[in-house]
């Protein structure tokens, strides 16, 4: 099963990229276990617990916050149930205009052909430098 497990994350990634969501979620278990990677922007109350979770903490907040934000998969490992991707994050953070290329590796567990499991580890030290605001605005809030 881990060929098609692999097969599954390759989809995800590519819809991702060409902004289907309903194809992104349609891979997920609707009680998927989604984990953020520690002191990462999206981490807030991680783990979240189903799809609606994960869409309302994760997916729409990365829409808002982000101009062009894109994942580049470099490879995609094939661990039986599990497939760890390693590649880079980029974007523009739109309050600070900041562009970010951080490392990324994501580990998704599946079952069934669903994804049953998602953990995220980042460079979350570089999202706070460019996340951090412009000099004036918090002087103004």
């Amino acid at each position: 099963m881990s060929h098609e497990n692999v097969t599954v994350i390759h989809r995800l990634y590519e819809a991702f990229g060409q902004g289907d969501i309903p194809t992104v979620l349609g891979s997920m278990d609707a009680d998927i276990t989604w984990i953020g990677a520690e002191n990462s922007l999206y981490a807030g109350e991680s783990p979240y617990t189903g799809i609606n979770a994960v869409v309302e903490n994760v997916l729409m907040r990365i829409g808002v916050d982000w101009d062009n934000f894109a994942i580049q998969v470099d490879e995609l490992l094939d661990a039986g149930d599990k497939v760890v991707m390693l590649g880079y994050y980029s974007g523009i953070y739109k309050t600070t205009g900041k562009q970010i290329l951080a490392q990324v590796s994501h580990v998704w567990t599946l079952e069934g052909g669903k994804i049953v499991k998602f953990q995220q580890y980042t460079d979350t030290k570089q999202f706070a430098q460019i996340t951090e605001s412009l000099p004036g605005v918090l002087a103004a809030a």
